[in-house]
């Protein structure tokens, strides 16, 4: 299966765009306008983020990912050094936050930049039917 090429008329490769937020068309920094909520138009090249759905697959993954990191990480710190509780709030709430965030925002950008490139599209009547292109025009 061929793969999309990266660095074409100007677009940034799938990495670099989804660790800085940039846009897919034109790699203008402007893919975010809150945390991890997407602008609603790229300020430079006008592309409409809207379009795009990103869905809320990337916060499912990273819940459960990083909820697992946190508690083998968690317990393993208890058993060996056994620090206090207000340790472990310390330690663990920015580091949980802060990867989420983090995580969400590579996540969110990188499924952005990969329906741009495969021009994704919503599943119409049409599709789900069965319909080709060979049967509107008439062939078998």
């Amino acid at each position: 299966m061929n793969q999309p090429k990266a660095n074409k008329e100007g677009q940034p490769a799938a990495v670099q765009a989804a660790l800085l937020g940039l846009c897919p068309r034109c790699g203008a920094k402007c893919l975010f306008e809150g945390l991890a909520r997407f602008a609603p138009c790229c300020k430079q090249c006008g592309l409409d983020f809207a379009q795009f759905n990103v869905g809320d697959g990337p916060a499912a993954f990273l819940t459960l990912i990083i909820g697992a990191l946190v508690v083998i990480l968690a317990l393993w710190l208890e058993f060996s050094v056994h620090p206090p509780l207000w340790v472990h709030a310390l330690i663990w709430m920015p580091i949980i936050a802060g990867s989420t965030i983090w995580g969400l925002r590579v996540s969110k950008a990188w499924l952005l930049q990969a329906e741009y490139w495969r021009k994704a599209k919503e599943v119409t009547g049409g599709d789900v039917g069965g319909e080709t292109e060979a049967d509107e025009a008439g062939r078998p």
